[in-house]
């Protein structure tokens, strides 16, 4: 390595751990600190991310990074090196257009938001929020005009969680799913033979649930050695490092999927992280490539593993042990089906696999009208209800169970939801390839074995980091950029013999 590129990483790595530093902070407030501690937090978090961004945009990091760009021009562009200054350059590139004013404010106006959302949605009123969200809506407006011209005022919002994705691409990709995903849950209801989940729906021990999670996904390859999991009001993972990844889940003691789906959902997002190559820590390029390619890792595992038949051939006796007055004379069949129910729901993150994306369509429509200035945020619970009722035929019975359900709004995570949609459909071309790879894949399953599968996941995905863009990617271990029909026929064939369609 030259001189120039180790100085430049040097760097890197300094801003880097201010970013770390920033997410250790909040990671603790939604875990353990108390509420009165938000004020202080907000001034906290907004230092760091202040400091972070003024290190990048300075005078000084941008010749570090055109001289580390001539030291590397002579090496492979796919090496780690070259494609690390590739991704840091495109990050400069984004970073030098916002104040650092406005980072500032960012992160003061989110941190203070989260406790704001957290008391307005156990209060469900979307009221006591309404003030801190049209501030949030305001700076992301702020921050896609710091972007123009644009083809679409949400393109810069979509870009930060999605590189090079657009909007009209996002579109067209829901406009392709929507009628075909519309017509099997009409089938479904019409034609399907009725499933029962009333057994998922009984008083389960919050410990049994708990310890079962962390067992199961302590096997299928979370290293609970470089992670740990923690209760919080809205599942998520953080990483700092690969050496040390996070997850958390909550526990509904009256319905049991709620846990388990939210432990092998956030072990997925885990799984990527700790599988990042090391060599990369402390770099653009330490961390996943999108949010997109991350929900591909949850969603895999939380559905085409975690509510597979072969999957439960192999766990649902130790669900049965723990809970045998529940369950323990169930059929593995009617569990099975009970976990795969196809029913309009309120919760997004409880959602079956086949309304799943209608919720995220639901919220891309208010997202774009709201950063467009076409929805007025004091009009978004009824937005929100119109949608729900067009999309899902549902009434929201309260604000909890409606518009104040996710967190993401209050940490200014506009152009976050399509990423969900985009990772089912990356799921599903990657677990075709797998099936390809790798013929005995569910008979792997029932025996327990994920380690090939992690192997698999650890070199076509994992260990490159941010290392190459996301259709980049999923076009190298796949062939093809993003393809929707891997995905339907995934649900059509899921759903058909389930359903008996």
């Amino acid at each position: 390595m030259g001189e120039k590129l180790k100085q430049f990483r040097e760097l890197c790595g300094e801003i880097h751990d201010l970013k770390i530093a920033a997410a250790v902070l909040h990671w603790d407030q939604q875990v353990n600190m108390p509420p009165g501690g938000a004020p202080a937090r907000a001034q906290q978090v907004a230092t760091l991310n202040q400091l972070g961004h003024g290190m990048l945009i300075s005078e000084k990091f941008g010749a570090a990074l055109e001289a580390a760009g001539e030291e590397v021009a002579s090496l492979d562009p796919d090496s780690d090196d070259a494609r690390m200054v590739k991704r840091t350059l495109r990050d400069y590139k984004i970073a030098v257009k916002v104040p650092n004013e406005w980072v500032r404010e960012f992160g003061l106006t989110t941190t203070l938001a989260f406790q704001n959302w957290h008391e307005a949605r156990a209060a469900s009123s979307f009221k006591d929020f309404a003030e801190m969200l049209e501030k949030i809506v305001n700076l992301r407006r702020q921050y896609s005009e710091f972007f123009a011209p644009y083809d679409h005022v949400y393109d810069p919002q979509l870009d930060f969680f999605e590189p090079g994705m657009k909007t009209a691409e996002v579109k067209a990709v829901f406009e392709k799913l929507r009628p075909q995903q519309v017509a099997l849950v009409h089938d479904i209801v019409e034609r399907g033979k009725p499933v029962d989940d009333a057994i998922l729906h009984q008083k389960f021990s919050e410990k049994k649930q708990w310890d079962f999670g962390e067992e199961v996904v302590a096997k299928i390859g979370y290293d609970f050695e470089r992670g740990r999991q923690d209760k919080a009001a809205h599942p998520f993972t953080i990483s700092f490092h690969p050496h040390d990844v996070r997850i958390t889940t909550r526990v509904n003691p009256q319905f049991l999927p709620t846990a388990f789906f939210g432990t092998m959902h956030e072990a997925g997002h885990a799984m990527y992280e700790q599988g990042v190559d090391v060599s990369l820590a402390r770099t653009a390029l330490a961390e996943g490539t999108s949010y997109g390619v991350h929900e591909s890792q949850s969603r895999l595992f939380e559905n085409l593993i975690g509510r597979s038949k072969p999957f439960w051939k192999a766990y649902y006796p130790k669900l049965q042990k723990a809970f045998s007055k529940q369950i323990g004379s169930v059929s593995l069949d009617d569990f099975y089906r009970a976990i795969n129910k196809v029913e309009p729901s309120y919760i997004r993150v409880e959602a079956d696999e086949a309304t799943y994306n209608l919720h995220i369509m639901l919220r891309f429509d208010l997202e774009t009208a709201l950063i467009k200035g076409d929805l007025a945020v004091v009009d978004l619970p009824d937005a929100w209800n119109q949608k729900i009722e067009e999309y899902l035929g549902l009434e929201p019975p309260d604000d909890a169970n409606g518009v104040l359900q996710d967190v993401h709004w209050s940490g200014g995570y506009l152009g976050y939801f399509p990423t969900y949609s985009l990772g089912n459909l990356m799921a599903s071309q990657l677990w075709e390839k797998i099936e390809e790879d790798m013929p005995d894949i569910d008979a792997q399953i029932e025996k327990k074995k994920f380690g090939d599968l992690l192997a698999w996941l650890r070199e076509n995905v994992h260990r490159h980091g941010a290392k190459f863009y996301p259709q980049e990617l999923l076009k190298r271990v796949t062939g093809s950029e993003l393809d929707p029909e891997p995905y339907m026929r995934y649900l059509r064939r899921k759903y058909s013999e389930i359903y008996a369609l």
